[in-house]
């Protein structure tokens, strides 16, 4: 396996410490969401409206750069001029390309890999994590082998508790931080083969909850990210398997109240959502980010999933 120089620490100076989210995942430049009335009859009817913005750490580690879900947070939040270390068993050459991107290539159920991310870590300015990193197989309790399970758990969930326990020193001491754990729509709903999956995403989801709990005082956000099909990553591997991947996509799509899988920029935002001061409202909260495929248990809409 080809391996990458070890990550160096970077320093960032005190301005640095937030950056703003644009709103288009594509754009470096900033961008303002105004609440403000557009006509001046309306602003001087609503004097205490005001206009915000979305900061972002200055420094955020995201585990599965190399494909999917982790790879489309890293590019937008260097895109937002944030810096990214990145990990994954992957090599670089799979993860973002840019100036203010790191890479730590190894396995995040390797003590080692931790050990190397920490040592890369700037603990001057805010910080954040996302664990994206996952691995999905698909078979019945009686196919999946014992490998599997072992396997499925020990990146799931023992990868962000590596993670965690690595970085949470510097994130408690930082002047904000905020984890994102990225589990899935399966924690909570049942699908056919994928026991193992689910399984160790539902675990993922307790012990997030868990943490945050036991770090409520501090200055640490801990939420979970639970997308539904995407496509990219782990559900295009899905649709791989599949024995008819037409059949298993169209199958999809008709479940998804929009017509549609949700794409997996749209995904990324709200992770960037969750890792910002804009967020401070949550807590140890799932925010699912499915397309509204959990939003009821009957997906037909249009005429024919009227009750006229």
């Amino acid at each position: 396996m080809p391996t990458s120089p070890p990550a160096q620490p970077r320093t960032s100076s005190p301005s640095s410490r937030s950056r703003t989210c644009s709103t288009s995942s594509r754009a470096r430049s900033t961008q303002t969401t105004s609440m403000t009335a557009s006509k001046q009859s309306e602003s001087e009817t609503t004097p205490h409206m005001s206009t915000w913005t979305i900061d972002l750490p200055s420094t955020v580690v995201v585990s599965g750069t190399g494909s999917g879900l982790g790879h489309e947070i890293g590019r937008q939040l260097l895109d937002n001029d944030v810096h990214v270390i990145g990990v994954d068993v992957a090599a670089a050459a799979d993860a973002p390309q840019h100036e203010n991107y790191q890479h730590v290539q190894g396995s995040v159920s390797a003590p080692q890999t931790w050990d190397e991310v920490r040592a890369a870590v700037d603990t001057t300015g805010s910080l954040g994590y996302v664990g994206s990193a996952a691995i999905l197989k698909v078979g019945t309790i009686v196919d999946e082998d014992l490998d599997t399970w072992r396997s499925s758990w020990e990146v799931n969930v023992l990868g962000n508790v590596l993670a965690l326990r690595a970085l949470l020193p510097a994130m408690i001491e930082a002047p904000q931080a905020s984890v994102v754990a990225v589990s899935s729509i399966d924690a909570d709903f049942g699908e056919q083969q994928l026991g193992a999956y689910a399984s160790s995403k539902a675990a993922l989801s307790a012990a997030i909850r868990t943490v945050a709990l036991d770090y409520a005082r501090s200055n640490v956000q801990f939420n979970i990210l639970a997308p539904g099909p995407m496509r990219a990553g782990l559900f295009e591997r899905h649709l791989a398997s599949a024995e008819n991947p037409d059949k298993f996509l169209a199958t999809r799509e008709a479940r998804q109240p929009r017509g549609r899988i949700t794409g997996v920029d749209e995904v990324a935002r709200a992770a960037l959502f969750l890792l910002s001061p804009a967020s401070s409202a949550l807590l140890g909260t799932t925010v699912t980010a499915d397309g509204g495929l959990t939003s009821g248990f009957d997906y037909r809409t249009g005429a024919e999933g009227s009750s006229a």
